[in-house]
C-alpha cells in the first residue's frame, strides 16, 4: 500500500474516532425507537438531522419515498474537467414487527454514517486527486418488507452511482453471504361461516390447511437449493365456527431471480388447488409482494479491498455461512456493490430478541464504528487505488454478462 493511501485511511480512522459520540446517539435513538416498513418516520428525522448538523452536505428528506432521505457532499477535489466518482452509502432503519431491531438496522444506519463522515474527512486531508470525488448517502427504508431499495432503484435514486457500499450486522465478519432471490406471496381463503350447521359452511381453514400441506409435500419435488417458507396467519376466531376467512404468509426463494416465476407457479397451483378442493375457489386471494428481492451479484474486487481492510482493522472473516435474502441485491445489478455481515459482540441469531438487545448495547459500538472504518477505506482505495475503479467496473461487467448467459442457457 503506497503511503498516501495509508494515510488517507489513517484519517477516515481519524475522523471516525473523534465523531464516536454523536454518532453512538445516532444508532442509540434508532434503536430506542423501532418503526416498522415504510413508517420510519422519527429514524428518517434523528438521519436527516444528523446531515444538516455536518457542513456541507446537502440533504433531501423524504427522498421520493416518505421515509427515504439523500445527503450529499461534492464533487470537490480535481479540476472541473475530471471525471467524477461518486461513492454511495446506504443506511438502513426499518425494525421487525414485536421484537424491534432485532436485525440491527439501527447499526447499519450508523455504520453508514459513520463511512460517509470518514470517507469525507479523508479527502478533505488530501492534496491531490486524480478524480472529482462525490459522497452520496441515500436512506432506503423498508428492507424487511416491501424492498424501499428497489422502489428507489425504478424511480432512478441509484443512477449516477458508482460504487455502492452498506454493511450489515451478524455473528461473523463475512465479506460475501449467498443472499438470495425471494418473492413474498399473500393467500387468502374466503369461505363461509357457520356454527349449528356446519355441513352448511365452507371452511377457510381446511384450505389453508390443505395448501399448507400440499407445499409441504412440494419440497421434495424442488430443486435443494430452493426454498419455500411460511405461516398461517389467520385460522378462525372459535372452534365451534366454521371459519369464513384464513390467510397465510410464505416467502419463496432460489438462489437467482430468473427461477422465481417456475417456484411462483407451483406454489400457486398447491394455493389454488387447495381452494378447489374445500370450495373457497371463487373468493380466493393470490397476492404477490410488488417487488421481487434479486440475488446479489458479486463484486470480488470489492470483496478482497473489504477484507483486507477489515483485517488491518481486526476482522476475522469467515467464508461459509447461511443465506438469506435483501432488496441490496437488485441494487447490485444496477451498479458495482457490496453487502459485508460484520460481528457486533453478540453469538445472538438475527431476528431474536436477544439480538435486539446486542443491537442496542454498548459492546456493539466499538464493531459497529470498525465496519464503517472498513466501508469508508474501501471507498478510499475505490478512489485513489491506482486501477482499482476500472476493475471494480470490469468485475460488475463479467457478472452482469455471466448471470445473463447463465439465464439464456436455461432458457435454450
Amino acid at each position: 500500500m503506497s503511503a498516501n493511501l495509508q494515510k488517507l485511511k489513517q484519517e477516515v480512522c481519524r475522523s471516525i474516532d473523534q465523531a464516536r459520540d454523536k454518532l453512538h446517539r445516532l444508532g442509540t435513538a434508532i434503536w430506542l425507537c423501532p418503526e416498522l416498513a415504510y413508517e420510519e418516520r422519527q429514524s428518517h428525522d434523528t438521519l436527516v438531522g444528523f446531515f444538516k448538523e455536518e457542513t456541507g452536505w446537502n440533504v433531501e428528506p423524504r427522498f421520493i419515498l416518505d421515509t427515504a432521505f439523500r445527503a450529499s457532499w461534492g464533487p470537490v477535489c480535481g479540476r472541473d474537467s475530471d471525471p467524477t466518482v461518486n461513492i454511495g452509502f446506504l443506511c438502513e432503519y426499518d425494525a421487525l414487527p414485536g421484537i424491534g431491531h432485532a436485525c440491527g438496522h439501527n447499526l447499519i444506519a450508523e455504520a453508514g454514517a459513520a463511512a460517509a463522515v470518514g470517507l469525507r474527512a479523508a479527502v478533505e486531508s488530501t492534496v491531490r486527486s486524480p478524480v472529482r470525488v462525490k459522497v452520496t448517502v441515500l436512506g432506503t427504508p423498508a428492507e424487511e418488507e416491501g424492498g424501499g431499495k428497489i422502489d428507489l432503484l425504478q424511480e432512478g435514486a441509484f443512477e449516477g452511482l458508482d460504487v455502492v457500499l452498506m454493511a450489515h450486522p451478524s455473528q461473523e465478519d463475512a465479506t460475501y453471504i449467498p443472499d438470495v432471490a425471494e418473492h413474498d406471496v399473500v393467500v387468502k381463503y374466503h369461505g363461509r361461516a357457520s356454527h349449528a350447521y356446519p355441513w352448511e359452511g365452507v371452511n377457510a381453514l381446511d384450505a389453508a390447511v390443505m395448501a399448507y400441506s400440499s407445499l409441504s409435500v412440494l419440497r421434495q419435488q424442488l430443486r435443494p437449493d430452493w426454498r419455500i417458507h411460511g405461516i398461517i396467519k389467520h385460522g378462525g376466531v372459535k372452534p365451534n365456527i366454521i371459519p369464513d376467512y384464513s390467510e397465510l404468509e410464505y416467502y419463496l426463494r432460489t438462489p437467482s431471480h430468473r427461477d422465481l416465476p417456475t417456484i411462483r407457479a407451483k406454489a400457486e397451483a398447491c394455493f389454488r388447488a387447495a381452494a378447489m378442493a374445500t370450495g373457497c375457489e371463487v373468493k380466493v386471494e393470490v397476492l404477490f409482494a410488488k417487488n421481487e428481492f434479486y440475488e446479489i451479484l458479486r463484486n470480488r474486487t470489492l470483496e478482497g479491498l473489504y477484507e483486507e481492510n477489515g483485517k488491518a482493522l481486526g476482522m476475522k472473516f469467515i467464508t461459509e455461512d447461511s443465506s438469506g435474502s435483501t432488496d441490496f441485491g437488485n441494487v447490485t445489478h444496477a451498479a458495482p456493490g457490496i453487502h459485508p455481515y460484520f460481528y457486533i459482540g453478540s453469538d445472538a441469531l438475527n431476528h431474536t430478541e436477544e439480538y435486539t438487545a446486542a443491537s442496542g448495547a454498548e459492546e456493539a459500538q466499538f464493531f459497529t464504528l470498525r465496519a464503517g472504518k472498513a466501508l469508508a477505506m474501501t471507498a478510499v482505495d475505490v478512489l485513489f487505488g491506482p486501477g482499482v475503479l476500472e476493475r471494480v467496473r470490469k468485475d460488475f461487467a463479467e457478472a452482469k454478462l455471466c448471470e445473463e448467459s447463465t439465464a439464456a442457457e436455461k432458457v435454450w
